[in-house]
């Protein structure tokens, strides 16, 4: 059985915060009295002084100040496990998780998931980054909730969401820069490509989005090891601009001149099975991802 009750701690945390005994009696609209009860009887049950009141000024003994800091903890636990149960009893989800394809833009992604957080400070996001059709067969196989994916399912709700843009390129040094004329898809196939491998665990699922038949074939498993590759000198391929733009803009990758198919576009697609049952986290995620996406793709003005 404990000797001191939650809401006699509170009165402790009050006279800290508030100043003294009087301030926190205004603060918290209790009376002076049933604080100082509340204060004594912490005193009294541990057999500690907890503060020193000279004239006016009321401070923490070291005995107070240590205890303050297990207080502090123990009210914002208590506050917490009361937003759960609320939360709990509005049927607001406690976890999301959601698979996105690696070639999503990463500043949107980042800045919808602060949102929600934001919104729902208690959700446990979950994130599983994918390649291809990755995304879309954690969600097939009830992993996640949402899937962002270049593949849509049959099942289940699904969006187009927005377009991304691959251009090809290669590191300024590589030799298929020093050709100095217009590319085309033969030259390419000379030089290694570095393809990035489908990330669904279905080997005959598989896709080898963009492979050309080089004569030497670099298989990655994220996209970011493809673009470091590339940036070494070590092959070409083609790679979103999203992910790029400051490397072009430094110098450390260049696009090749093709005659022919110097860009690619993908589709994106929003994927959830179960719309009825999605809770409110999940919707604010969805509400806020499309809001960016229609931003993305307005023109940028010059």
């Amino acid at each position: 059985m404990l000797r001191i009750s939650l809401e006699q701690w509170r009165m402790f945390h009050a006279v800290v915060e508030y100043g003294g005994f009087n301030q926190a009696s205004q603060g918290v609209h209790k009376s002076q009295s049933s604080i100082h009860n509340a204060v004594s009887k912490i005193e009294g049950s541990l057999g500690l002084k907890l503060f020193s009141i000279v004239g006016r000024k009321t401070t923490l003994t070291p005995a107070g100040e240590l205890l303050l800091k297990r207080a502090n903890y123990l009210l914002d636990e208590a506050k917490k496990l009361e937003t759960i149960g609320v939360t709990l009893s509005q049927g607001v989800e406690t976890k999301l998780k959601i698979a996105v394809d690696e070639i999503f833009p990463r500043a949107i992604l980042y800045q919808v998931l602060e949102q929600v957080s934001s919104q729902y400070p208690l959700l446990q996001i979950e994130l599983v980054e994918s390649v291809l059709s990755g995304a879309s067969e954690l969600l097939a196989q009830g992993d996640v909730e949402i899937a962002i994916s270049p593949t849509s399912l049959g099942i289940g709700f699904s969006e187009n969401l927005c377009h991304i843009t691959f251009s090809a390129v290669a590191s300024p040094e590589h030799p298929l820069h020093q050709l100095e004329r217009s590319l085309t898809l033969e030259d390419l196939k000379s030089y290694r490509q570095i393809v990035v491998r489908d990330s669904t665990q279905l080997k005959d699922n598989r896709a080898s989005e963009g492979w050309l038949d080089a004569n030497q074939r670099w298989t990655v498993s994220h996209i970011q090891t493809s673009i470091d590759m590339i940036s070494r000198g070590l092959g070409f391929a083609w790679l979103p601009m999203n992910l790029i733009e400051r490397k072009l803009a430094s110098g450390q990758l260049k696009l090749l001149q093709l005659n022919e198919n110097t860009q690619r576009s993908t589709q994106l697609y929003l994927t959830f099975t179960d719309g009825d049952r999605i809770g409110p986290a999940a919707r604010s995620f969805l509400t806020a991802l499309r809001a960016q996406c229609i931003k993305l793709a307005q023109p940028k003005k010059l």
